[in-house]
């Protein structure tokens, strides 16, 4: 089994990490899922890739989830004669959605045509993660005409957002809807969705998804990309229709300000936790360590604190996908996780304290979790179908690993996300007590618990029926 740490390890995917023997280890040494970007590479790039983390993961002895990662509206500019220009702050340039020709230092065009109707003078423009600043004077047709306020190097195709929001740009693009097709095909065990503003983009992505994974009898988990200053007062309705969110502070910061983003982070790992949610910490993580061997400090109590917040997982993007040490920063990642999660108190008193179930299982799950805490057991067991007891048991912080088993492999593999679930792969009795059996010998097969050690185990009857949990056992094994 892996390191006993409770967050999960998100990596991309990438030029630098797409050798079989590198992501073997990648795997062993702490990525539960592993992010196809869909912004770079064909729909056959993605298939193949697939196949490689489905056979990485079988040499490493570890089932991993992919995620497909959804490019989303490209809010970007054109394209430059040379490649780049250099903007003066004071100086005039327009954004023109009309124009065909290469841009230069005055101007130039537009892969989001739509820029025009979302600006009005006044308006402030950033450019390339922010570090460009342009104030909207005028629009004028299709060209939108604006002062430099902060300057720098702009480059092809750098992406616009708009100070506060308020970009029209749809969630799901014609490509998009192309890439859920591909995604399916190899059934990718969650979607990703960018720039969702609204509960309906989710649940039209939910409709696409499983349109596309009939024919395979798969569901996909949908996780929305917050990353739009309109979707933070719909943060409620958006993760209701959601599997989980990805905090995502790139684009985020860039709309609402730096400043705003660590108490965002909180309040969007909170409430999905609330919720039975699932969510992601992502953006910069470990940003030195595509160049340098090992983290900054700040990093390390980036990623620490994201921990401490309750996070599920922690993402890394360019630092696996493009860097020069992905191995190694999957191995700082897993040693921060773990020191931040030795600090971690438990407090299930209180997390209960005037808390309702939503039915027998769900009270079931809480039973498990406050019983074994009480008793110091030594592992909490769920065996499960769905997953879903074994969610609602990490939605709660507890230093008693769980253990989820099922006989389904897409199950399993969802359950990779779950903060604190070490999800395993068994095919149980349909008889209950001798499914109980074959539970404990497996744990003791893995050495997770010996003889005399006390652990609970939930599971349903009739056994094999989703939804079904309604038995807690607290056991001591032989």
């Amino acid at each position: 089994m892996s390191l006993r740490r409770a967050t999960k390890i998100v990596a991309t995917l990438g030029p630098a990490s797409s050798e079989l023997t590198l992501l073997e280890k990648m795997i062993f040494s702490g990525v539960n899922v592993v992010r196809l970007n869909f912004s770079h590479g064909s729909a056959q790039d993605h298939i193949e890739r697939a196949r490689l983390v489905r056979e990485a993961a079988q040499r490493a002895g570890r089932e991993v989830a992919i995620m497909a990662d959804l490019q989303g509206p490209k809010i970007r500019v054109g394209k430059f004669a040379e490649g780049r220009v250099m903007l003066e702050s004071g100086a005039v340039f327009v954004l023109d959605a009309s124009r065909t020709e290469l841009g230069d230092a005055a101007g130039v065009g537009l892969d989001y045509k739509e820029l025009p109707r979302d600006t009005r003078p006044g308006d402030v423009l950033l450019l390339n993660d922010g570090l460009i600043v342009l104030t909207v004077d005028a629009v004028r047709g299709e060209a939108v005409h604006t002062t430099v306020r902060i300057g720098g190097e702009l480059s092809n195709n750098k992406g616009i957002n708009k100070q506060g929001g308020g970009l029209t740009a749809p969630a799901l693009t014609a490509k998009d809807m192309e890439d859920i097709r591909t995604a399916m095909s190899f059934q990718a065990d969650y979607v990703a969705v960018s720039f969702p503003k609204s509960a309906t983009d989710m649940e039209m992505a939910r409709q696409l998804c499983n349109v596309a994974a009939a024919q395979y009898r798969h569901k996909p988990g949908l996780i929305a990309k917050i990353e739009r200053a309109e979707a933070i007062p719909r943060l409620e309705e958006i993760l209701r229709v959601s599997d989980g969110i990805m905090v995502a502070r790139g684009d985020l910061a860039v709309e609402v300000g730096n400043a705003v983003v660590p108490a965002l982070q909180k309040k969007m790992i909170r409430m999905a936790r609330d919720m039975d949610k699932l969510v992601i910490t992502a953006t910069q993580m470990m940003e030195s360590m595509i160049t340098n061997a090992s983290p900054t400090r700040a990093e390390v109590s980036d990623v620490a604190n994201a921990v401490l917040d309750g996070t599920d997982a922690v993402m890394l993007s360019a630092e696996t996908a493009a860097g020069r040490y992905p191995l190694e920063t999957v191995q700082e990642m897993a040693k921060i996780c773990a020191a931040a999660e030795a600090a971690e108190d438990a407090q299930l008193d209180a997390d209960f304290t005037g808390r309702a179930f939503g039915g027998i299982d769900h009270a079931i799950a809480m039973g498990a979790l406050f019983t074994a805490h009480r008793l110091g057991a030594k592992a909490i067991v769920a065996m499960t179908e769905s997953g879903s007891t074994a969610l609602w048991m990490s939605r709660h912080r507890i230093h008693i690993p769980i253990y989820a088993l099922t006989p389904k492999i897409a199950t399993q593999r969802r359950m990779a996300l779950y903060r604190n679930v070490r999800p395993i792969l068994v095919d149980t009795s349909a008889d209950r007590d001798t499914a109980l059996e074959q539970a404990e010998r497996h744990l003791k097969d893995r050495a997770i618990v010996s003889s005399g050690d006390v652990y609970a185990i939930t599971c349903g009857e009739p056994m094999g029926a989703p939804g079904g949990t309604n038995m807690l056992k607290i056991c001591r094994a032989i």
